[in-house]
């Protein structure tokens, strides 16, 4: 099963086009701050969050809950595309319903291997996979970038360290995220 939840408008054929808006015509409506999904364990092999997930879990409590929904339906090795606005983008800061950032660094919190790592070394990072047994691996991250930026990127003339330093100082700079996960369910990764 491909699952595109919060499909608003945009719906994809060959999935379960999910939304808890009835009147956008889904395939299912379902409230995803409600937990439990309606779905199986391990029912997912694809799941698709575009601009959907930082409107999401009006509490820290509701969003792991969350997370763990996610990872709970979804079948070992499954992915899931997420895309997200930047959160020092205008669309994202002017949008009242966004709810929270949602960062590549912020999903390392959803990595057992990292948080192992990070308690290994003394460093204080939350182990959210730990602590709610799931694990998420950050696979990908891929950075859409705002104009002016963009064209001065593809001509050369902005180096990619400097992009990275724009990115700290400024806003407006990217536009949005592209974040692919992958549910790690194997023996390897279980939980004492």
């Amino acid at each position: 099963m491909k699952l595109n939840l919060g499909c608003g408008s945009h719906r994809m054929d060959g999935w379960v086009n999910v939304d808890r808006a009835a009147t956008l015509a889904p395939d299912q409506v379902v409230d995803l701050e409600a937990v439990p999904w309606p779905w199986a364990d391990d029912s997912a092999e694809e799941i698709l969050l575009s601009h959907v997930l930082e409107h999401l879990g009006p509490t820290p409590a509701n969003f792991l809950a969350i997370m763990s929904e996610l990872w709970r339906i979804c079948r070992p090795g499954a992915q899931i595309t997420i895309f997200v606005p930047h959160p020092r983008h205008s669309s994202f800061l002017n949008d009242p319903t966004h709810i929270r950032p949602i960062t590549p660094e912020g999903l390392l919190l959803f990595d057992r291997q990292r948080n192992r790592d990070w308690q290994a070394s003394g460093v204080s990072n939350t182990p959210l996979a730990l602590i709610l047994g799931i694990d998420f691996a950050v696979l990908e991250t891929e950075h859409f970038l705002e104009e002016p930026w963009l064209s001065q990127a593809r001509s050369g003339a902005i180096s990619h360290e400097a992009l990275i330093e724009a990115e700290k100082r400024h806003n407006n700079v990217i536009v949005q995220t592209r974040i692919l996960l992958e549910a790690r369910k194997d023996q390897g990764t279980a939980l004492p």
